[in-house]
């Protein structure tokens, strides 16, 4: 007379279901990886080689003796942010091109990067070439 179990029980490990798991965190973390974006402003520094593509919609020059210039008409620190906005209307890619004398203090270019950054533009200082 023998007894015994006729239902063995498989000890064996499936890895199917771990490398699923896996593969659905790596895709997680890819996608979420590309929406993260740096808060910083988008600038080209002087003396570069490099040249940008996109179209400018609005040249912002900045004089040595402190005089601004929006298309090449002058215009006043207190309307300078609302004559960049004016000059921009509606354009699709809102860009500004900052040309700014070297000697010009830096607080003078970041007065032009804070009104482009507040109103979502693209900043392109422009540069001379090597």
């Amino acid at each position: 007379m023998a007894i015994g179990s006729r239902n063995k029980v498989s000890v064996s490990f499936s890895m199917s279901s771990m490398t699923d798991i896996v593969f659905l965190l790596l895709i997680f973390f890819i996608i979420v990886s590309t929406m993260v974006s740096p808060n910083a402003l988008k600038v080209l520094l002087p003396k570069s080689a490099a040249k940008t593509t996109s179209p400018q919609t609005v040249s912002v020059s900045i004089s040595p003796d402190i005089q601004y210039a929006i298309n090449g008409n002058l215009v006043s620190i207190e309307s300078l942010e609302s004559g960049i906005i004016a000059a921009v209307g509606k354009a699709e890619k809102p860009g500004i091109v900052l040309h700014c004398d070297q000697s010009v203090a830096l607080e003078h270019a970041v007065k032009i990067m804070d009104i482009a950054n507040r109103n979502k533009y693209e900043l392109v200082l422009a540069t001379r070439a090597k």
